[in-house]
């Protein structure tokens, strides 16, 4: 697919973030050319080819990973085909979904699956309602993972395949499609493998069929879309619903102020986002807890500092020590009320 054609850079990739927060989506003018993406995207078309599968989902830009119900495509979030809107992104969200060659790949099996259910419509089939649920279920706002089943394949963070029927789907198609995981032995004594045997099986019932839904629609396509991108992160970090518990602001305000004296020191949210690789090592070694639930508890922290400007009050080598008691502490809250339960 790549044409090795370099692209002339948009008038806005030198811009500041203000200035980009105006634009609108479809004003980006933006495609997959000659992006990374363009790349991965090939690499899954090959790993489908190298297993017999005839099927090959069309993707287009828009504002999020999804595949829709009903059309057997993907949708690539925008961020993805310029660096400057994944640093934005990063800035405005503390990452890049699917930023990494390794983890867009994941992410493209992933959808992958979902386009294929969609487009030969699995989910209608009895025994995939015997082992994974019923596709119409209606999607939990939050869902609350077993970290220790093996009932479920691992693939995308958070334990994802526990989240609903389709995601189990998507999950244990995205491990059979996997190059060189060797799922029959990863997978033996789970009972799961009868999930990953499925997807073996209708997989080379339907190698040489052709789709029984064929749309090329792109919902949601970014050309159509007149909303700012300021607009869209507004929306999506909307992480506190009503008032933010008194006791978070509290131990944040432990270790770091907003106080006028400090206004010349080191943020608290560049500080968290700089040692949170550290502090997520340590405090799960000291709590057992899973990495990726300690990195949620950090997020919200991160955020909130943003929110509320507040600065370091001592020394960064001073507050790298205190710091992990501090995330151990908002941990066991957090678990405790629920908040680990991750979002839909």
């Amino acid at each position: 697919m790549a044409t090795g054609k370099r692209r002339r850079e948009p008038d806005w990739a030198d811009g500041k973030d203000k200035d980009l927060l105006r634009l609108r989506f479809c004003d980006l003018k933006l495609t997959l050319e000659g992006t990374p993406v363009e790349e991965r995207i090939e690499a899954l078309y090959q790993q489908l080819e190298r297993r017999g599968v005839r099927f090959r989902p069309h993707l287009w830009l828009s504002t999020e990973w999804f595949s829709p119900f009903d059309v057997p495509g993907i949708a690539v979030p925008f961020y993805m085909a310029h660096p400057r809107l994944a640093r934005l992104e990063r800035r405005m969200m503390l990452e890049v979904e699917g930023g990494t060659r390794e983890h867009c790949m994941r992410i493209l099996r992933h959808e992958a699956g979902h386009a294929l259910d969609t487009a030969y419509r699995l989910r209608r089939r009895k025994r995939f309602r015997e082992l994974f649920g019923k596709g119409t279920t209606p999607y939990p706002e939050v869902y609350s993972p077993r970290p220790y089943s093996r009932r479920f394949v691992q693939h995308l963070e958070g334990w994802y395949a526990q989240a609903h029927p389709v995601e189990d789907f998507a999950e244990t198609f995205a491990v059979w499609l996997t190059p060189g995981l060797g799922w029959r032995q990863r997978y033996q004594d789970w009972p799961a493998m009868k999930k990953l045997l499925f997807v073996d099986e209708v997989m080379n019932e339907i190698k040489g069929e052709r789709p029984v839904v064929r749309s090329r629609n792109r919902p949601y396509s970014l050309s159509t879309l007149r909303t700012t991108l300021g607009e869209h992160y507004v929306e999506r970090q909307v992480l506190y619903p009503g008032e933010t518990p008194p006791a978070f602001d509290q131990l944040l305000r432990k270790l770091f102020s907003d106080e006028p004296r400090y206004r010349k020191n080191a943020t608290a949210a560049s500080f968290l986002s700089r040692a949170r690789p550290e502090v997520r090592h340590m405090v799960a070694r000291w709590t057992g807890e899973y990495q990726y639930t300690l990195d949620q508890v950090l997020k919200d922290m991160i955020l909130r500092c943003r929110d509320l400007d507040l600065r370091l009050t001592t020394s960064e080598r001073r507050a790298r020590q205190e710091a992990p008691v501090m995330v151990a502490v908002q941990t066991i809250g957090y678990l405790h009320t629920g908040r680990h339960r991750f979002a839909l």
